[in-house]
């Protein structure tokens, strides 16, 4: 149900909407269309994933999902129709042919919206971080990607990393949690590099080492399930040095991330984001040391917001015809 966030604007001030759409469900907000913070007023939160059929992402579940939830957020805030519409959803560069078939006609049936933002969430993550400023936003989570721009249509976006699990996302709680169970596994073989701080806590999350296997392959959410041993490894770490070696390697990942995305220019302003943080000092300690080293002509910032703040922000630049981001058919395509 929506959640009304401040006070309700009144029926004059114009109005936008901000989805994002992940692998953990669905949020939708509405903010005013003037000013450049579009702070949430009401918003709406779903548990349930969109899921993909052959043309990508389903935009018929989505609609489904959205439209009732944006109507009960259009009255709750007093928005009499929506200036802009962004959606940004995870998958949507490379599963979102049927998104972008559908939505934006759908929208303006339902809305009258003409201004439609289709972007991926890396996107929106970026715009959340850093709103319309030059630099690189890497966000980390189960998985890993980062997206950098000096906001010039020749140079458009620069992408790091983001190819999953099996070839890639480096620095990742699903790498964190692999390696900390390789390590374990060592550790049970007695070969070099094991650890056996990691093989006692693994024994205790999964059970006995020589069932882990069966458990693990079969399963769909491998990525997920990898990435819930990863603050087993963080929390060895001070005390282990295999486990100290893993959060190192990761922060050093993270990094060479940000600094493949990241413009050239000096002072450009570079920011993590994402559940990964919530690791603590036993990654962000070392992402210092690496951001340091490999970043000197940057300064790191602190993301001003999330995926959803992104794509209200996103939203509200198109509605005043501010949006400044690189334009790509992949990764930000707008309908006006």
């Amino acid at each position: 149900m929506a959640e009304p966030r401040g006070g309700a604007a009144g029926p004059e001030s114009g109005h936008v909407l901000g989805v994002d759409s992940g692998g953990s469900g669905l949020r939708i907000a509405v903010a005013r269309a003037d000013g450049r913070d579009a702070r949430p007023l009401a918003s709406y939160t779903s548990q349930e994933p969109i899921g993909t059929g052959p043309k990508g992402m389903d935009a018929h579940q989505l609609l489904k999902q959205l439209v009732p939830a944006a109507q009960d957020l259009m009255r709750d805030t007093g928005a009499r129709q929506l200036d802009a519409v962004c959606v940004g959803a995870a998958g949507m560069a490379t599963l979102g042919d049927d998104l972008r078939a559908e939505l934006p006609a759908a929208l303006a049936e339902t809305f009258g919206v003409r201004r439609v933002a289709l972007a991926a969430d890396a996107v929106t993550a970026y715009a959340g971080a850093l709103g319309q400023t030059p630099g690189a936003v890497v966000a980390a989570g189960t998985g890993v990607i980062a997206m950098g721009t000096d906001l010039t249509p020749e140079r458009g976006w620069r992408r790091a990393d983001g190819w999953g699990h099996l070839l890639g996302d480096c620095g990742s709680g699903a790498w964190i949690g692999r390696a900390g169970l390789e390590a374990a596994l060592r550790a049970h073989d007695g070969r070099a590099g094991g650890s056996a701080a990691l093989l006692a806590r693994m024994e205790a999350v999964f059970g006995p080492a020589a069932e882990l296997p069966g458990a693990l392959y079969p399963r769909t959410d491998r990525p997920a399930v990898l990435a819930s041993f990863a603050p087993e490894v963080a929390a060895c770490a001070g005390d282990d040095t295999v486990a100290s070696a893993i959060m190192n390697e990761a922060a050093r990942h993270l990094v060479e991330a940000a600094a493949a995305a990241c413009p050239p220019a000096a002072d450009s302003a570079v920011a993590f984001t994402g559940g990964l943080l919530h690791l603590g000092e036993p990654l962000l300690a070392p992402l210092r040391t690496a951001f340091a080293e490999l970043l000197p002509h940057a300064r790191r910032v602190r993301a001003a917001g999330d995926p959803l703040d992104g794509a209200l922000r996103v939203a509200a630049a198109l509605a005043t015809d501010e949006l400044r981001l690189p334009l790509d058919e992949k990764l930000l395509r707008v309908t006006r």
